[in-house]
């Protein structure tokens, strides 16, 4: 009998055989012929997910939208504009898991992406040189599309503090060899903070990660709908509510409730 995983734990995540067979390679071993995927949670991207997957078409060799149940026909839109699609449990971890489980076997590195968030040019490069210099996951730095000057700061201050914790978020699109998504086990099935706890189980099982400085570009709508100051403030008051032990799905109450 199967022992019941821990609560806020994912499931070890199962591979095919041939995906096995690449996580037990070493990554330096395989660089020279890294097989990309990227996984894009979406919910309700109709107005630019074409465009974003217009960026994405030939950079990588399976892209896959995972749509948590759009009402903007935000699947139908991505499946005509060249990606696979597939459905899902509303939740980003929910999500992400289920389209890690659904890649193609054969694959190497895997890139979370949000879709808010755009890839730099030479990304696959990037991510090949990280893990041919031995990192086994890791994410980019991170630019925030606004003339704000201040997003500049705040854009700095998310680039050093991850450098310094090897704690990352989702919109430095993360990346984790098919081994270390392995031995880590998927996202946590949890509500909010999922790309911080994964981070934090794949610093003891992989080490730390691989901090690019090649910068992806996030959108700042989240930040200029609801003000600078205040989306600061709201930020760290969730981290320091998790990290004091506050459970992710009050956490997701108290940044989503108002607005869903």
């Amino acid at each position: 009998m199967t022992a019941p995983a821990k609560p806020g734990h994912a499931e070890p995540a199962r591979l095919a055989p041939a995906q096995r067979k690449a996580a037990d390679q070493d990554p330096a071993d395989r660089e020279a012929t890294l097989r990309f995927a990227v996984v894009m949670p979406v919910l309700d991207e109709g107005v630019q997910i074409a465009e974003v997957i217009a960026g994405l078409i030939g950079q990588t060799e399976q892209l896959l939208v995972v749509d948590g149940g759009s009402r903007d026909g935000t699947a139908a839109l991505a499946h005509a504009a060249g990606a696979d699609v597939i459905s899902a449990p509303r939740g980003r971890a929910s999500q992400m898991n289920a389209g890690a489980a659904a890649l193609m076997p054969g694959w190497s590195v895997v890139v979370f992406l949000h879709a808010d968030t755009r890839l730099p040019v030479g990304w696959r490069d990037a991510v090949a040189s990280s893990i041919r210099a031995g990192a086994q996951w890791g994410r980019f730095d991170v630019r925030l599309r606004s003339t704000h000057p201040m997003l500049g700061v705040v854009a700095a201050m998310m680039n050093l503090r991850s450098r310094l914790t090897g704690i990352c978020t989702g919109d430095q699109a993360m990346f984790v060899t098919a081994a270390a998504w392995q031995r880590a086990g998927g996202f946590a099935p949890i509500e909010l903070m999922e790309d911080i706890e994964l981070s934090a189980r794949l610093k003891r099982c992989a080490g730390h990660p691989g901090c690019l400085h090649d910068m992806v570009e996030v959108s700042a709508r989240r930040w200029e709908r609801h003000g600078v100051w205040r989306t600061i403030a709201t930020m760290w008051s969730l981290r320091l509510r998790y990290f004091l032990g506050e459970s992710p799905r009050r956490l997701h109450e108290r940044y989503y409730g108002a607005r869903r």
